[in-house]
């Protein structure tokens, strides 16, 4: 099984680059903490991931008609 995986570099909108999401790192850690999005997880010491197919579920959820 090949499992994908992003960080909140690749999420998150900066000034610098296009995230997934037109929202601040600050808001998907924010949303983390609330509970309103997927939780990371650890892959070392200082990288913390995100399954890329758990995240992209929540756009399409959201997408769909179910935002909260």
């Amino acid at each position: 099984m090949s499992q994908r995986v992003i960080r909140v570099a690749d999420i998150a909108t900066t000034k610098k680059s296009k995230g997934m999401l037109p929202v601040s790192p600050a808001t998907i850690w924010r949303w983390v903490r609330e509970g309103k999005f997927p939780k990371p997880f650890k892959l070392g010491e200082s990288v913390t991931v995100w399954d890329a197919a758990v995240v992209e579920a929540f756009i399409a959820q959201r997408a769909g008609g179910a935002a909260q």
